[in-house]
């Protein structure tokens, strides 16, 4: 039996999601929304967004605070050209520069300026008082488990 307002055409193949899977689906949709929306609001006072942020954090995790760009896109999840577009602001702002690969030449690197290790260090703090009060310290260790777990699984399906 097809639920109430089944759209007009749907097969009886659907699998419709039960209230269960109803209940978990839509709390992701509108509750992560809502939480990256304040993490990110809390991040414009220092002049960033959320992909901005990211950005300089993996590119200062990385040994000798640099990364080659490749690997920064697929990191991101972004395509080559995604990539140039999320480098131009933090670039332009002197956060981060690119450098190319002198033994190769043909491949860059991104590498964050000292103006952008100064910015990170000033936010981090702050991203992860945003973090905790947003998300973190409203669950349990179970939650914060189960959560880890299922997100891990939610990996592309490629």
């Amino acid at each position: 039996m097809e639920p109430e307002g089944t759209p007009s055409g749907a097969t009886k193949l659907t699998r419709w999601l039960t209230p269960p899977e109803l209940r978990a689906w839509r709390g992701f949709v509108l509750n992560s929304r809502d939480v990256l929306n304040d993490i990110e609001t809390d991040l414009r006072r220092f002049g960033i967004d959320g992909g901005d942020y990211q950005l300089l954090t993996m590119v200062s995790e990385s040994s000798g605070r640099r990364v080659k760009l490749c690997d920064l896109a697929a990191s991101l999840r972004l395509s080559r050209g995604g990539l140039t577009r999320r480098m131009q602001g933090v670039v332009n702002r002197g956060l981060v520069k690119r450098v190319r690969n002198k033994a190769d030449g043909r491949s860059a690197y991104a590498e964050i300026t000292p103006k952008g290790w100064n910015l990170l260090k000033r936010a981090a703090p702050a991203h992860v008082e945003s973090v905790r009060a947003r998300m973190i310290d409203r669950l349990s260790e179970v939650e914060l488990s189960s959560l880890a777990s299922a997100f891990e699984k939610l990996g592309p399906l490629r």
